[in-house]
């Protein structure tokens, strides 16, 4: 059902480029709804260079907030005048408050999201009781490597083909972020509690990463970011190497519900699967019966 729109509807939405494909709207949506809350969440999708006079176009609350997600992280966290220290810490920003008075504050809930999955599907899981290994170097590695830092991690490993990458995001954080190179993988896998994957690649089966996942303890956690598909080849790998999985959609969201309550004031509504609802949209089309 289309929501009726008045004068007073709150406007929250998301920022990306491209923005087609996030669930974000279907999430928040469905729990305005839920809530019968007088809102509406909306996709944005500002051209590549354009993020910051965007940004600036929303100062004094008129819409009341925003996630942010690739490309404009880091411009989000460069636009706001009061940075939060979980954002700071990881070098970007997914959630952006406009404030009456013209400013606008930002933080980064993906890391309570992360720790809220592993804390869902991974019961028991202890991020303290010992290394963690986040493959990849870009930003959601940062973001990662922080809410392990954050949840008192004794280790944090950064794994990345180009290892000076690697070295910027230890440099950034200090102890006890540590750089290896892919082709020490296995050394990296030693004793680790967690293997999270924060890179795009191994999506599909033609380029899955060649990772030695066989190095991992048997109770190491296992978990991708990635939500598109749901089951990755690389959690298809671990959950063969019989490891605890974690996926991308648990922390989508799960960092949903801390911006719904920054947006609207309230938690969202338990009441709605919302989960369910996201498997839908993403499982494969059927395959037709073959007509003979």
């Amino acid at each position: 059902m289309t929501p009726k729109l008045t004068g007073k509807t709150a406007v929250a939405g998301v920022a990306g480029h491209p923005i087609a494909h996030s669930l974000s709207p279907l999430i928040h949506n469905a729990w305005i709804a839920a809530a019968g809350i007088d809102a509406v969440y909306v996709p944005f999708s500002p051209l590549p260079d354009a993020f910051q006079r965007f940004a600036e176009g929303l100062r004094g609350g008129s819409v009341r907030g925003l996630n942010v997600t690739l490309p404009f992280k880091e411009a989000a966290l460069a636009v706001a005048e009061e940075v939060s220290e979980r954002a700071d810490l990881a070098g970007a920003a997914n959630l952006l408050i406009f404030n009456d008075d013209g400013t606008i504050t930002a933080d980064n809930v993906d890391g309570l999201g992360l720790m809220a999955a592993f804390a869902q599907q991974a019961p028991g899981f202890d991020a303290a009781s010992g290394p963690v290994v986040v493959i990849g170097a870009g930003g959601a590695a940062r973001g990662a490597a922080a809410a392990f830092v954050q949840a008192g991690s004794p280790e944090i490993r950064i794994v990345n083909r180009t290892l000076a990458r690697a070295e910027m995001i230890a440099g950034a954080l200090g102890k006890p972020v540590s750089a290896y190179p892919l082709d020490q993988a296995a050394a990296a896998f030693h004793g680790a509690v967690a293997v999270v994957n924060a890179t795009s690649a191994g999506v599909a089966s033609e380029d899955a990463l060649d990772l030695p996942l066989e190095a991992t303890p048997e109770h190491a956690v296992l978990m991708d970011m990635t939500y598109r598909p749901l089951v990755t080849p690389y959690l298809a790998r671990g959950r063969g190497l019989r490891r605890r999985t974690v996926d991308g959609l648990a922390m989508l969201i799960l960092q949903a519900g801390p911006s719904f309550e920054s947006f609207f004031g309230r938690t969202p509504p338990p009441e709605v699967d919302v989960r369910a609802m996201c498997e839908q949209v993403l499982a494969p089309p059927a395959t037709p019966e073959p007509v003979w």
